[in-house]
């Protein structure tokens, strides 16, 4: 199984054994979630969430810290795209325990090297909502660059909502 470790904390795939930790994280974290994101919080979204994680075109990746394995965050690379785009589209979402203190900026970081790196992706594109500061902040410091706008890009919470287009290239390391 994959693992890669930064300074503070390892990327890893998610694995049958962290779905109580998980859960649990992603329960006390609905507060810092909403209204960006609706994380798996009981046994029938974890379940839907590994399925997905089978897919040749999905990557999930929990952000762990080190010494006490401690849940930080989850980051995705969706649609996993080769050929002429040779992309993927990153979504993301910390653990609110755990927020502000970097975690999520180093595990992003092991994501992009392993993105750029072992799969050979050359664009990696984050889709956030222009009032979700602290992604945006999240995004800017780990390299993406602003590019646009698309109104009613996504359906959140059961309503289309506009996205900014932020995205990283491979060449701009």
């Amino acid at each position: 199984m994959l693992s890669l470790e930064g300074f503070r904390t390892r990327i890893q795939p998610p694995s049958a054994e962290d779905e109580k930790a998980f859960l649990s994280a992603m329960r006390k974290s609905v507060g810092l979630h909403h209204p960006w994101v609706s994380a798996p919080r009981d046994h029938e979204g974890w379940q839907r969430y590994m399925t997905r994680l089978k897919r040749d075109n999905e990557a999930g990746f929990l952000v762990k810290r080190l010494g006490d394995g401690a849940i930080c965050g989850v980051i995705n690379l969706n649609i996993i795209t080769y050929e002429a785009l040779c992309g993927a589209y990153v979504s993301y979402f910390g653990v609110a325990a755990h927020a502000g203190k970097g975690y999520m900026k180093e595990g992003m970081t092991q994501v992009i090297r392993h993105a750029f790196g072992e799969l050979g992706l050359h664009r990696l594109e984050a889709n956030i909502q222009p009032e979700n500061l602290p992604s945006i902040g999240l995004a800017q410091s780990v390299g993406f660059k602003y590019e646009g706008f698309s109104p009613r890009f996504l359906r959140i919470n059961g309503a289309w909502c506009d996205h900014e287009r932020w995205a990283v290239l491979a060449d701009d390391e």
